[in-house]
């Protein structure tokens, strides 16, 4: 698979580790790493800021084989989001998205997006924008809502997304359906929602497919375990094995994050 991620990237800074400890991430960004792991290659398209962080994710996703002809230096801030990591689960704190929040693809970075088979954004990229002409274009498109399948700012991309994931609990897995029978109705091949512990269900228009995890006794940290959970889902998806198959990558994908500190 040959990944176009574009949108968010963002540094993770984990208050409570060592003082204070920085890692490279991002939705997007961290799905790119996860295919490259899994055997495909990967691009990121989007922008940092002309600071320390920024000269630091640069240098981290290079170290991963990102493609970054298309990483943009802007004059600015890069994304940081304060992460505190309390018994294995990461809880986040502020948020502050530095230059992604006036940026937009040129027409150069479109046209490089369409040379992927996939590309993949996330609630914060800002380029909701763009997925009716990438779906217009032929392009395969893939979104994730994060923990807020309700986000009215990214709806305007649902009818052009053919996976598309969000994030939920299982308190109520009727509710947890009813949530993605709407969401299908509104245009996606696939919807996926990933349950954390309790693994992901996917729902195909007719049928709920349920798959639960694989198990992991050494968890560390579950930053990333949901970009990863993706990655492993669109590389099955894409490469013809079903969906079940897809969602057992997936789930092994994800355990694999586990086991270490930050996304990647």
């Amino acid at each position: 698979m040959k990944l176009a991620s574009i949108g968010s990237n963002c540094v993770d800074f984990y208050t409570n580790i060592d003082g204070g400890k920085a890692f490279a991430g991002g939705g997007p960004v961290n799905m790119g790493v996860y295919a490259i792991r899994l055997g495909g290659t990967a691009s990121y398209i989007g922008p940092v800021g002309n600071d320390t962080y920024g000269r630091f994710m640069i240098e981290e996703i290079k170290k991963k084989g990102i493609d970054t002809s298309h990483l943009y230096i802007k004059e600015g801030k890069t994304a940081v989001s304060n992460v505190s990591l309390i018994d294995g689960e990461r809880v986040f704190g502020d948020y502050d998205e530095g230059v992604l929040k006036e940026y937009s693809l040129s027409k150069e970075d479109i046209e490089f997006i369409l040379t992927h088979d996939v590309v993949v954004a996330d609630l914060w990229g800002r380029v909701e924008g763009y997925f009716k002409d990438f779906k217009d274009r032929g392009m395969t498109t893939a979104f994730d809502l994060a923990d807020n399948p309700d986000s009215e700012r990214v709806s305007k991309a649902i009818p052009y997304v053919d996976y598309l994931f969000f994030s939920s609990n299982v308190d109520d897995m009727n509710k947890v359906m009813e949530k993605m029978k709407a969401l299908k109705a509104m245009g996606p091949k696939l919807v996926v929602s990933m349950l954390g512990s309790s693994g992901s269900i996917c729902y195909d228009g007719t049928d709920f497919i349920r798959y639960g995890i694989k198990e992991c006794d050494d968890i560390v940290d579950t930053m990333g375990a949901g970009d990863s959970y993706i990655a492993g889902f669109l590389t099955g998806i894409i490469s013809g094995r079903t969906i079940e198959e897809a969602m057992e990558l997936g789930a092994e994908t994800a355990t694999e994050t586990l086991r270490y500190f930050g996304a990647w």
